[in-house]
């Protein structure tokens, strides 16, 4: 188990203090590959979970290229044209227009757009009306981890937790409805609260033009979730649905010249992809070396309240210890027999609880590039202190309404 453990450590420590220009896999493969080679765990056993992680990883590709097509089709661009307009010279006003965007975005497009593509566009915004940016700023990176809860293709951990939950797409999302809604209230309340002073100062009185709304792009989104429910009922693998919908926009966007075949291919990210499969397999031998039993020994048992906000709290700790995709992978195989409702308290755990450190989940680190790009600094101790103001908060009224819809639901 050492040497499992020494391994997701290092992969863990690369992926966090990333080089720049050096994928997360330069690591993750060869410590793969080592434990293999040791026998750490077996070579089956490792195709194996790889094997149960590709129509996954799969579904993710799909969606990063459909996120990437929506930003050349001018998504995001009129997403902050429409952000300005409504505005209309208040703080708090764009305040609510990023909450709505964003819970959105990162509900339809996953949390990697909603870091990657609309960061930026908000910062903008913010400077346009000549506003203090860290609300606004501060509001994308807690959306992308907790406005994640909607769908099962708005996180990755939402991908590998609707493997095991035994849901159908529309199950899932009904489940989770009233938690996203809870956890979206309480985020926009209490930075509402937490930030006051910086919304309380007038913005410049800026009237964009209308911009102009790519109808084709909204119409292909909604078809595409449409699909992942049809595809659901049908027992197919909604990535079918991603990659229909990714073909569509990309057909019509390298027509138009808006997109290029080798902007497609980067957002596919194969390297992450493969970091992905290799931190899979990694995790597995840390579990199959003890660590499966020893964390079985301290997670709750049961579908009661409390049962439920102490398994959301042992994922939400963990998250921050070691990363949420990892603190799923260990959690998720513990937690499989117990029902949806245990799978989706650790779902809400490892989703919610990273907005209390920068470790908590990779976005977070996007998201801290992408603000220092923009000028913005964000220290460790100011994103864990807002964190502290949301998290417990957050998670308990997440878990509560999740309590709420299993019973209504009879989950």
């Amino acid at each position: 188990m050492i040497l499992a453990l020494i391994a997701l450590a290092v992969v863990l420590a690369f992926a966090l203090a990333r080089p720049e220009g050096w994928p997360e896999a330069v690591v993750a493969i060869p410590a793969a590959g080592l434990l293999i080679a040791f026998g750490v765990i077996s070579g089956p056993d490792a195709l194996a979970e790889a094997n149960r992680l590709l129509p996954v990883v799969g579904f993710l590709a799909a969606v990063l290229v459909l996120a990437h097509l929506c930003d050349d089709e001018g998504l995001f661009h009129a997403a902050g044209t429409l952000m300005a307009r409504a505005s209309r010279g208040d703080s708090r006003r764009l305040l609510t227009r990023v909450f709505l965007i964003g819970a959105t975005t990162t509900a339809v497009l996953s949390l990697d757009a909603t870091v990657v593509l609309l960061t930026p566009v908000v910062l903008a915004t913010a400077r346009t009306l000549a506003i203090p940016p860290r609300p606004h700023a501060y509001a994308s990176a807690h959306l992308a981890n907790s406005a994640s809860l909607l769908f099962p293709v708005s996180n990755l951990t939402n991908l590998l937790a609707f493997a095991v939950a035994g849901l159908s797409f529309t199950e899932f999302s009904a489940v989770m409805a009233l938690p996203w809604l809870a956890a979206v209230a309480v985020e926009f309340v209490v930075l509402r609260v937490l930030f006051r002073h910086e919304l309380s100062r007038p913005a410049a009185e800026v009237t964009p033009p209308p911009p102009e709304i790519p109808v084709f792009v909204l119409v292909v989104l909604g078809l595409t979730l449409a699909g992942f429910v049809f595809t659901s009922v049908l027992d197919v693998s909604p990535a079918w649905a991603a990659l229909a919908g990714a073909v569509v926009l990309g057909v019509r966007s390298l027509a138009q010249r808006r997109s290029t075949i080798g902007g497609i291919v980067r957002a596919v990210n194969v390297p992450f992809l493969a970091f992905v499969l290799c931190l899979g397999v990694v995790v597995d031998a840390v579990v199959h070396n003890g660590l499966g039993e020893w964390m079985r020994g301290v997670l709750p048992v049961g579908d009661s309240l409390p049962a439920l906000l102490g398994l959301a709290a042992v994922a939400a700790v963990l998250a921050n210890l070691v990363n949420n995709l990892p603190a799923v992978l260990v959690l998720l195989p513990l937690v499989a027999g117990a029902g949806p409702g245990a799978v989706l308290a650790v779902l809400i755990g490892v989703n919610i609880g990273p907005n209390l450190t920068y470790v908590g989940s990779l976005s977070n680190l996007l998201w801290r590039n992408v603000v220092h790009r923009e000028g913005l600094p964000a220290r460790f101790t100011e994103f864990s202190r807002v964190g502290l103001a949301t998290v417990p908060l957050t998670l308990i009224a997440s878990v509560c309404a999740l309590w709420i819809g299993l019973r209504v639901l009879g989950g």
